[in-house]
């Protein structure tokens, strides 16, 4: 399993006010997550994504297979860098999946940057060929290692392609990424494998958010919005970063959508 954060808001933030900083930070989730259903630590790599959109459209990634508390180069960087959108996870790897830097969060292609917290069981044996299978030689080109994050990422922008998406639009990037979980849930289904799908996806302006399994709660997922220490913003996060009581659960089985238009959630 993983820890995830991201932030979308109308003023740049640097990266350690919430990866870094928070008494419960992304880091303090690392090696002391409160709420994880699998795992005890997250010490498989991290990463994170930010926009500079006076620059282009598409993120800039830092990705390591090191764990976030050895990274002094990241400690270093992350409080002069600073952005209106980000995507950060912290990987604890799925048991049979290879702890390389090609499985850590969040991936990222054109304008999209995507993170999973969960996993498709005993993936490589299961779940893994049927899925690949559906992919277009484009998304399968682009694929890097094995894991269940990144296939279901792929199958993602075949989807966000044929609907041919605009940035920014929530309704479709909400949309494409529904439709994405009911393809992979139901094939799980049919293979008789449980599957864990929080899944994140942002294109720098819209943001979008599930939290799903084929069986049982969901892994935790909360949302803030114009919280204090986060004003005119959104954060979601798979744990609660701080004490704000304006800390909301996000509900199991539900997409969450952040856009122009505000917050929306509904059921999956």
């Amino acid at each position: 399993m993983c820890r995830i954060v991201a932030y979308v808001g109308k003023r740049d933030v640097p990266l350690s006010s919430l990866v870094l900083e928070p008494k419960h930070s992304l880091l303090v989730q690392s090696y002391a997550p409160e709420e994880m259903m699998s795992g005890v630590v997250n010490a498989d790599g991290f990463g994170a994504g930010w926009y500079v959109p006076e620059v282009d459209g598409e993120p800039a990634v830092y990705r390591s297979n090191a764990p976030i508390w050895a990274d002094r180069s990241f400690a270093s960087i992350a409080p002069k860098v600073s952005s209106a959108t980000v995507l950060a996870a912290v990987r604890s790897a799925t048991p049979g999946l290879p702890a390389e830097e090609s499985g850590v969060p969040p991936f990222a292609s054109g304008p999209y940057l995507f993170a999973h917290n969960g996993a498709i069981k005993n993936f490589r044996a299961t779940a893994m060929r049927p899925l690949r299978d559906l992919l277009s030689d484009e998304s399968y080109s682009g694929l890097l290692g094995v894991t269940d994050s990144e296939t279901v990422f792929a199958l993602l922008l075949d989807r966000l392609r044929e609907v041919k998406a605009r940035t920014g639009d929530a309704g479709t990037l909400a949309e494409a990424t529904a439709e994405t979980l009911r393809h992979v849930s139901a094939l799980c289904a049919r293979l008789g494998i449980y599957a864990a799908l929080n899944v994140g996806v942002t294109d720098g302006r819209a943001m979008v958010f599930t939290r799903y399994s084929t069986e049982g709660p969901g892994n935790s997922l909360y949302l803030i919005e114009d919280g204090e220490a986060f004003p005119e913003a959104v954060v979601i996060s798979s744990e609660r970063l701080d004490g704000d009581p304006g800390w909301r659960q996000v509900p199991d089985r539900s997409i969450l959508s952040v856009g122009p238009e505000g917050v929306t959630i509904r059921s999956l």
